[in-house]
Order: C-alpha cells, then sequence, then structure tokens
C-alpha cells in the first residue's frame, strides 16, 4: 500500500469522523518528528494513534479498515486490581469494505455504530479447538438483550445500536448502504498477539513509502521511532 494512499485515508477518514462531530485527541495529529519526544513515550508502549490496513492483500477498497487508538492498556496489567484495564478505538467500515472473519483469545468488546450506515456483522462460535463451528448457533448481547441466530448469521445493527462479542465469537463485518463510523470498547486491545483470522492473512499493510507520512500508523512505531 503507497504512504499517499494512507495519506489520503488519514485526511479523508479525519473528514468522515467530523461530520459526525467525532474529533480526535490533539496527540493525533503530533508530526513524526514531534511523536518521538520522550513525553509521548506511554502513547508508543500502548500502540495508542492512527491504523489503516489492507490486511496485507493490496485491496483496501473492497478488504480493509481504518481505526484510530484513544486509549488503551497494557497487557501486562490484566489481572491487576487496580489498573487501566481497557482500550477504545474509533473505526471506519467503509460501504462493502470487508474486515475478514477473526476472532481474539483475551479481548472482550462492544461494537457500536456510531452512525452513517448499517454495521453487518457475519458470527459464528469457536468449537472446542478454537476453529469455526459451523452448526452452532450464537447467542451475543445487543444492548443488554439477548440475541440468537444461525451459524453463519448476519447482525444488522443500526445507527445506536451496539453488540458484545467474547473471544468465542468469530466475527467479520462490513458497512452497508453507506459507510459506518463504528466505536470499539474493550479490554486491553493487542494487535500483535490477539488477533486470530480464518485465513491465512496479515494485520498490518505492507507500505511502499513513495512520500513523507502524515502522520505515523501504530504499525511505523517499530521503524520509525
Amino acid at each position: 500500500m503507497k504512504r499517499s494512499r494512507i495519506n489520503d485515508i488519514l485526511r479523508e477518514s479525519d473528514a468522515f469522523m467530523r461530520s459526525f462531530g467525532y474529533t480526535l485527541p490533539p496527540f493525533a495529529y503530533l508530526s513524526p518528528d514531534a511523536l518521538k519526544s520522550s513525553d509521548h513515550s506511554e502513547i508508543k508502549a500502548r500502540r495508542m494513534g492512527w491504523d489503516i490496513t489492507d490486511y496485507g492483500k493490496e485491496s483496501f477498497d473492497d478488504l480493509g479498515l481504518f481505526l484510530f487508538t484513544t486509549r488503551n492498556g497494557l497487557n501486562a496489567d490484566l489481572g491487576k486490581m487496580s489498573a487501566m484495564l481497557y482500550a477504545e478505538k474509533i473505526m471506519i467500515s467503509r460501504n462493502r469494505q470487508l474486515s475478514p472473519m477473526h476472532r481474539h483469545d483475551v479481548k472482550v468488546e462492544d461494537i457500536i455504530n456510531r452512525g452513517g450506515g448499517t454495521l453487518v456483522i457475519e458470527l459464528f462460535m469457536a468449537d472446542t479447538e478454537g476453529a469455526i463451528d459451523q452448526e452452532a448457533d450464537v447467542t451475543v448481547m445487543v444492548d443488554g438483550t439477548l440475541r440468537t441466530l444461525p451459524a453463519g448469521g448476519h447482525l444488522k445493527l443500526i445507527p445506536g445500536e451496539s453488540v458484545t462479542l467474547l473471544p468465542n465469537n468469530w466475527h467479520a463485518f462490513w458497512g452497508e448502504d453507506g459507510d459506518v463510523l463504528i466505536g470499539e470498547v474493550s479490554t486491553v486491545n493487542d494487535d500483535l498477539t490477539d488477533n486470530i483470522f480464518a485465513l491465512p492473512i496479515g494485520r498490518f499493510s505492507n507500505i511502499e513509502e513513495d512520500e513523507p507520512p502524515l502522520h505515523l500508523l501504530v504499525s511505523d512505531y517499530d521503524t520509525h521511532l
């Protein structure tokens, strides 16, 4: 994925979020050089910030997702009584843009339609080995109400609705009838180790540096800082 395309997506996504009255925190707009300051070491350690992925398949419009992590705890603190054990993201799923089937080993997450089109989530249960169970019904909590779907059922969330997904919930999602602004509230987020995909794909994009980055992505932190 070319850096110039990433920069364009950053601008487009920022404008889309602002159209719903959602403003990112000031650290979002730090230059790459400013982010190198030790004052921002926690941002880097907690992998907060911009995230654009095409899952390594070079087809962002069809297979991809925009994310920004606004806050995040640390894996090392999980299980402690007094610690930041949660994370929050804002995401954009474009119309018919697939975020592929995956689950997590640790993370429990609320996925919230914050505005735009309908968010469609395809759901399966995990079997005892963690693989996709093609037969079992799936029961999830939608805004405090339990809802049961058949294996592979499509849960449709209109703006304002949300669903709680557990580690045994395989899920893929996309926007329908328009781009969707998505909120995520979860336990500590670890995109380096806690994403299990149904297909052999990567979590991050392969970047071709055809122009300087407008802002660094979290996947840039290990190489650019």
